[in-house]
């Protein structure tokens, strides 16, 4: 982690000027985004006597202080308890809202589809009212790439410009037209307000915090992996999907809420798009060891092959925003990191 803040900061230092002695309200923000957020945020900080302060909602302050009690006790991080779609407003004026709180459950979005909606929609609902009374210069709304709906098997890499969809009468688009729904409120209320809204559509990721029991398929590998394998595939192993390193991802999300023009969408996430049997392959050389890659059936032949892959042309034209940190490399320092919490937590 010390070198993947080092690399943030690397990349934002020139950025964090505008926020000296400013005020920032975080949604999500112990969240494996907000973790990123948070670290990256205390860093700069500290490094450049920047005299920022954050206010954080969480849904259990207590738990967070338990799992990074060295960002709970800090004096630039207040940590405030609720939901996000009631939480009662924090005092005081904020010049920058990050709304990266979103409930990412794939079992929530297929079992109870209008609670997702609920959560999603409501929860910006919430936070755009709050930006409207507290003085906010930019908000930055996390939005997804499952705005576009399913990804065509011949479109390679899918833009920002693309106009497709998710289908509004599967019960499982409903993470995807709530995030939707929200980059219109958002982009609505900014104008109506005068402030910017900053849009990032999110891929896929992976780095330190990313949760290994969740439906994230490259923390569910890591996780057999590091367990002595095999690693199991709940597929055939075809979709390409890419991945972007958290540290990367938090200089991306950083430069896009300082610099990104209001109301333009960026993709957020790698162009380097691997199948899902490669990942689990490219997991099993990062973790070393004889480990058995196993897949749940066998590839069909004449089926088109499903793909989640970002162009991020725009992110690099506009922002001058690249993929610093390779996959493999990104696999080394996650796998390493875990290894080192655990013996953390089990060390005597």
């Amino acid at each position: 982690m010390p070198a993947d803040l080092v690399h943030v900061l690397a990349h934002t230092r020139e950025l964090w000027a505008e926020a000296r002695g400013q005020s920032f309200f975080i949604t999500g923000g112990t969240g494996f985004f907000g973790m990123w957020l948070l670290e990256s945020f205390a860093h700069a900080n500290d490094t450049l006597g920047l005299g920022a302060r954050a206010t954080v909602l969480t849904r259990d302050p207590a738990a967070f202080a338990r799992k990074a009690p060295h960002l709970a006790s800090r004096a630039d991080l207040t940590f405030i308890q609720g939901d996000v779609r009631t939480f009662a407003f924090p005092v005081g004026q904020f010049s920058y809202i990050i709304h990266a709180a979103t409930e990412a459950s794939a079992k929530l979005n297929d079992e109870a589809p209008q609670e997702m909606l609920d959560a999603i929609i409501g929860g910006t609902r919430r936070v755009l009212d709050f930006a409207a009374q507290c003085g906010v210069k930019k908000l930055l709304l996390t939005s997804s790439g499952a705005v576009y709906g399913k990804q065509p098997p011949e479109l390679t890499h899918i833009p920002e410009d693309y106009l497709g969809a998710p289908d509004p009468l599967l019960p499982g688009s409903a993470y995807g037209e709530g995030k939707r729904v929200s980059e219109h409120l958002c982009a609505v209320h900014a104008l109506q307000h005068g402030y910017e809204v900053k849009i990032a559509r999110c891929f896929a990721f992976v780095g330190p915090h990313l949760p290994l029991d969740a439906h994230f398929a490259i923390g569910n590998f890591i996780r057999d992996a590091l367990a002595g394998g095999p690693i199991q595939i709940n597929g055939d192993g075809t979709p390409l999907r890419s991945y972007l390193y958290a540290a990367d991802l938090a200089v991306w999300l950083w430069t896009i809420l300082f610099r990104a023009p209001s109301a333009r969408a960026y993709n957020v996430g790698s162009d380097s798009g691997l199948s899902i049997r490669e990942v689990a392959e490219s997991v099993r050389t990062s973790v070393g060891g004889s480990i058995d890659v196993q897949l749940a059936r066998s590839p069909l032949t004449g089926i088109a092959i499903t793909r989640y892959v970002p162009a991020v042309d725009r992110a690099d034209r506009e922002l001058n925003l690249a993929v610093a940190i390779p996959l493999p490399d990104a696999l080394q320092r996650t796998t390493a990191w875990l290894r080192s919490e655990y013996l953390a937590l089990h060390s005597p």
